[in-house]
């Protein structure tokens, strides 16, 4: 197997090739005898890959960009700074205004378009496999506003087809909407894992069989009676505060202090309870109040006396609510990236059905930057200034290690806002701060091939968390056929297991939301590829050899997709202030900027399919406006 290394300082002008390589001797390496010209099935280091970061980062760090640009004869009427779900859309929302006579140029600095809506694809043993490497669920059209909801629609992601993903979905895949599902907890016991499975997002809240399940845990036998009180609700751990009060703590205590001092939880218990919120929102426990904890689905809610019945309620109609209408491809988002290219760009894959069978269809990535079609996506291309000029936006971009300039009428930056100051210096302060104030969470992705999924079939659930392990959630890739997709058939086939972790401390230490997210992001920078392959080995030998899994032989490849700059950051309690309403930083970030307006879901502080759409919508008609 040749697994790609990753380093993190490749010359920011010099050419500056993947490293990344088809897993040879175990993945079908004849699938593709030029593996670049496909980057879905590219394995070991992917997301920020190398290639992709040195130029921001030389401009972000270090205030560096070259000093000349070729300019070259292309001029836009709207150029898109950023290919990811909110510059796909601008792109979208621009053409359908514009009409086909449109000229549009869509600049992403990475090898892929999509953004963390990843695609990972593998080929073993004659089969396709496929997973995320970032963004994953969506929602029904009628959930979201009439803006997100009508561009599913155009591209043929309707309630029918929403209806028909529920029934592409297994009964027992989690990830996939269908929350009655097992959900396994995975944890150390002595020498060996343990893995309790259940449904423990059901005993959490005190349903089903959760005194069972917390007999089973290896720790000390008066953490696990405190669990049984506290997701039973057997008691009111807030009896000593006024209602007033009540509803003053949780909504200014730590959800992991409350679990400490009220609770009576050690240390070393409060990680079981601490996976979710870390992978779920990037923060741990320390960092949530105790309300937005437990309306994010952490266990408590039944644990507050008067409180009890009304979180209750609401946390069972979210639950009820996702349940119905969360829904998955298998690539994750990546295929709603793929249908908006196809449909902006035809011949990127002109036999394609659509929602049928986009998860199945070959793209021809040489199509998408092509001079005769209204909108050109240009991949491995980093911009580095945007601003206006002689009544137009100069925009200036580093490829493959050469400085070019190209021109538009307008302009969408659909980056994520820390970089837009860089960008546009121009800008008044007030502006940038309102940029900068946000930290992206930063999430881990990873996809393991594995030769069959013989062992992993007798761990007995197909999703569970492992608080005390690198990769805090573990499941089988989507099992879902939607998109034309044929997984797995049973355990003899070869299997992709799929691993996320949050690299943001969660150790109590203290620090704001966002100093911790940033200290996460600076973890991921000092990881390795090497790093994360030992990690995901020792994880995986450690949860399956029981079953006769052995991952020198069993592991095929791997591709680990890092996002150091990950979701958008959503306000907290216990850090962030009410701000009256249109100065809150994200609004006065996101002000349009002349010829340059802001689309991204830092724009609209939630991490969002449907506010990336909001947001690129809203941008576009500020620049249709002028």
């Amino acid at each position: 197997m040749v697994i790609g290394a990753g380093g993190l300082m490749l010359p920011a002008y010099g050419n500056s090739p993947s490293t990344n390589l088809l897993a040879s001797g175990g993945a079908d390496a004849g699938t593709d005898t030029l593996a670049h010209d496909y980057p879905p099935i590219l394995t070991g280091m992917r997301g920020s890959h190398p290639g992709s970061f040195e130029v921001a980062h030389a401009l972000a760090w270090q205030g560096q960009k070259p000093e000349k640009y070729a300019p070259l004869d292309e001029h836009y009427d709207l150029i898109v700074v950023g290919g990811g779900m909110s510059g796909l859309a601008a792109a979208w929302y621009y053409l359908k205004e514009k009409g086909q006579d449109a000229r549009i140029l869509i600049l992403d600095n990475h090898d892929d378009f999509g953004g963390h809506a990843k695609r990972n694809e593998f080929h073993y043993k004659g089969r396709m496999l496929l997973s995320l490497g970032g963004a994953q669920n969506l929602d029904s059209p009628s959930n979201y506003g009439d803006v997100a909801g009508s561009l599913l629609i155009d591209i043929g992601i309707d309630e029918q087809a929403i209806t028909q993903m529920a029934l592409n979905t297994p009964d027992n895949y989690v990830l996939g909407g269908k929350l009655n599902g097992e959900v396994g907890l995975t944890v150390p016991d002595g020498d060996n894992y343990t893995t309790i499975g259940g449904n423990w997002m059901k005993f959490w809240h005190g349903r089903g069989d959760y005194r069972s399940a917390v007999n089973q845990l290896p720790i000390p036998e008066d953490q696990k009676s405190k669990l049984i009180r506290f997701f039973g609700g057997e008691q009111d751990f807030l009896d000593d505060l006024s209602l007033s009060d009540k509803w003053d703590y949780v909504n200014s205590t730590s959800y992991n202090q409350f679990l400490s001092e009220r609770i009576g939880l050690s240390t070393s218990t409060i990680p079981i309870l601490d996976a979710h919120l870390l992978v779920l929102n990037g923060p741990s426990g320390w960092n949530h109040t105790v309300l937005e904890a437990v309306m994010s689905g952490s266990p408590g809610l039944r644990a507050m006396g008067w409180l009890a019945d009304f979180v209750d309620t609401i946390g069972a109609m979210l639950v009820d609510e996702l349940a119905g209408d969360v829904r998955m491809f298998p690539d994750g988002n990546a295929s709603v990236a793929r249908l908006l290219v196809q449909k902006m760009i035809p011949s990127v894959a002109p036999n394609m059905k659509g929602f049928e069978d986009v998860a199945i269809t070959r793209f021809d990535y040489s199509a998408l930057d092509k001079s005769e079609q209204p909108v050109r996506v240009r991949l491995n291309s980093t911009a580095v200034g945007v601003r206006e000029a002689g009544g137009q936006v100069q925009v200036d971009y580093v490829q493959q290690g050469e400085a070019l300039r190209v021109t538009a009428n307008h302009c969408v930056l659909a980056c994520y806002n820390d970089l837009v100051p860089h960008l546009c210096p121009e800008m008044s302060e007030p502006q940038k701060e309102g940029l900068s104030y946000g930290e992206r969470a930063p999430f881990v992705y990873a996809n393991v091939l594995l030769d069959n999924g013989a062992a992993f079939s007798r761990l007995g659930v197909m999703f569970t968390h492992c608080p005390y392990d690198p990769f805090q959630w573990v499941a089988a890739a989507p099992t879902v056929t939607s998109g034309g997709y044929e997984p797995p058939r049973g355990p003899d086939d070869p299997m992709v297991v799929f691993m996320m972790a949050s690299p943001t401390p969660a150790d109590g230490s203290g620090g704001t939301a966002r100093e911790l997210l940033r200290a996460g992001r600076h973890k991921i920078y000092a990881s390795t590829f090497d790093d994360y392959e030992q990690q995901i080995r020792d994880q995986l030998q450690h949860m399956l050899g029981s079953f006769g899994f052995e991952h020198e032989t069993d592991i095929k490849a791997i591709t680990v997709n890092r996002i150091p700059h990950g979701y958008a950051y959503s306000y907290l309690g216990l850090d962030d202030p009410e701000w009256e309403e249109g100065k809150a930083p994200h609004e006065i970030g996101r002000q349009q900027f002349g010829r340059i307006s802001i689309a991204n879901t830092d724009s609209e502080v939630t991490p969002l399919m449907n506010a990336a759409f909001d947001a690129a919508y809203r941008a576009v008609q500020e620049q249709l406006q002028l």
